[in-house]
């Protein structure tokens, strides 16, 4: 083996892909159900770098490959998550306060313990950056021999300490009351409903609801139900919304008809149609004006393998899959509008891409001050995570398109972490028998595993029993409140990238990371 990893160290990109490749597919085997995915790419990368250090064969991928592959994946995440993340904020910005509160009490236990088991500053604040499995917190603290040593100890508990927590939530979350039901629609007899319109009668459910069709008459024809069309007794409507929403309409308005109006495709057809155009990238449903362009309307919107409400102000992403009702003779010519293209579904706008990336680096690059003259870096990942959002959010900027599919998003995002899993597990790997023959080891072993536990029980208590937060969106929150990719690409595995994970961890991210920079750097001073 020694003349292999001879070889290696001479071939980073083969030593890159060899660990990617390895890992990926050990993280394909699952034992009662649970596999590790793409973390078991962060744990070979580890055991084979441990293995060639102690044969005297050091292995070593170029950190830029690491730095790059966490920013494209926070990147993503931001663009994915952005539409989400601003609404979520601002209905549950207190989520974020526990995230803090678990960090600093995970400081505290460091700055109690540390001289306990008898470790300098420098190893104290390494050793937090470990526990929390946070590069920029390490820099922070200095990023000596001692604070190195004291970070690859703690480092791998870190990771596995938080990935049961991430089990655990996961497991809480499969009843989860938060969890998105499925869009249904109804056909319902009108029967006690005020006079009023279309658009007056969706308004007064918050747009939570989308009436298509209405046929107003027990032999008359399926017209499409326009915003300024009046509702009355004896109409028969086909009303779009969760079942909950849709059971509570019924009784207010009457209740479910015996005539199935989407059965009638003569006077008005449907389609799911994907939305490829540039053009209409970042425009609100509103805007499009189907109505007066071809006799149409959009009932639903697919994105990120979810149906939503077609609401007016809901701005349009590439790749998503509208579905349209209109007159049958004119769904080519709405398809032909909206581009129709798989192309939408994949497309990767290397324009956003490359734009994005650059201002998340030079922002991530930006130094701030601290207390005492000090200053620190957000990072690049940090940097690429807040411009991904803002775009993720705008989506347009005048008339460019700034905006990913989610499609690509996802696959940018798997490639950049398996990268940075590659690296960080080689580099970690290649100091952890260095670490173990510090003698202090046991010291910093056990000051990590309290951080850890800290961080993780604090967090998940709060959120989940004070904050009454799902355990699905709380496996995200994890995974950000750790900064820790390899949580989230699990969590996304198991829950076939529920939505809510994303959410979460953006949610959680950017507070966690510079909080443990902040953190590291005080106890660097302090202990």
């Amino acid at each position: 083996m020694s003349g292999v990893f001879a070889y290696l160290a001479t071939s980073p990109e083969l030593l890159l892909f060899l660990v990617v490749g390895v890992g990926a597919l050990l993280g394909h085997f699952s034992i009662r159900g649970v596999s590790l995915g793409p973390a078991a790419v962060l744990f070979v990368g580890i055991g084979l770098a441990a293995w060639a250090t102690s044969m005297n064969q050091p292995l070593e991928i170029p950190a830029v490959i690491g730095h790059v592959g966490l920013a494209l994946f926070t990147f993503s995440v931001g663009v994915s998550s952005g539409a989400n993340f601003f609404h979520t904020m601002r209905n549950s910005a207190r989520a974020v306060v526990p995230v803090v509160v678990a960090i600093v009490a995970a400081a505290g236990v460091a700055f109690a313990l540390g001289p306990v088991f008898g470790l300098s500053a420098a190893e104290v604040a390494g050793t937090f950056a470990g526990a929390v499995t946070n590069t920029p917190a390490l820099a922070a603290a200095g990023n000596s021999a001692e604070a190195g040593v004291g970070y690859s100890v703690a480092y791998l508990f870190g990771v596995v300490g938080m990935l049961g927590m991430t089990m655990f939530a996961l497991y809480k979350g499969r009843d989860d009351q938060d969890a998105p039901s499925p869009l249904t629609q109804a056909d319902l007899r009108i029967v006690k409903l005020p006079l009023t319109t279309v658009h007056d009668f969706e308004s007064d459910y918050d747009n939570q609801i989308h009436v298509t069709r209405v046929r107003k008459t027990e032999d008359g024809p399926v017209e499409l139900a326009t915003a300024r069309l009046l509702l009355e007794p004896g109409q028969v409507i086909t009303v779009v919304g969760v079942s909950e929403l849709i059971d509570r309409v019924s009784d207010d308005v009457g209740h479910r008809s015996s005539h199935h109006l989407t059965e009638n495709r003569r006077d008005l057809d449907s389609r799911r149609i994907t939305v490829s155009s540039g053009e209409l990238v970042g425009r609100p449903l509103r805007d499009l004006e189907l109505e007066e362009r071809f006799q149409a309307t959009i009932s639903r919107v697919r994105r990120a393998d979810v149906d939503l409400v077609a609401q007016p102000g809901m701005l349009l992403q590439l790749g998503d899959r509208v579905r349209v009702v209109a007159p049958a003779p004119l769904i080519p010519k709405i398809s032909e509008y909206f581009g129709d293209s798989s192309r939408g579904l994949t497309a990767v706008n290397p324009i956003a891409l490359g734009l994005g990336m650059a201002v998340g680096i030079l922002l991530g690059s930006v130094p701030l001050p601290l207390p005492g003259g000090a200053t620190f870096v957000l990072g690049m990942a940090l940097g690429a995570l807040l411009v991904g959002l803002i775009m993720g959010r705008l989506v347009r900027v005048g008339s460019m398109s700034i905006s990913l599919p989610f499609t690509t998003t996802t696959v940018i995002a798997e490639v950049g972490l398996l990268l940075f899993l590659a690296q960080a597990g080689v580099r970690s790997g290649g100091m952890i028998l260095t670490a173990f023959s510090s003698g202090q080891w046991l010291g910093m072993l056990a000051l990590g595993v309290s951080i850890t536990v800290t961080i993780g029980g604090v967090v998940f208590a709060i959120e989940r029993y004070v904050m009454s937060m799902g355990g699905t969106r709380l496996a995200g929150v994890v995974a950000g409140t750790q900064t820790q990719p390899a949580l989230l690409a699990y969590a996304n595995e198991v829950t076939n990238h529920d939505f809510r994970v994303n959410e979460g961890y953006s949610m959680a991210y950017p507070f966690a990371m510079i909080t443990k920079i902040v953190a590291a750097s005080v106890l660097a001073i302090l202990v």
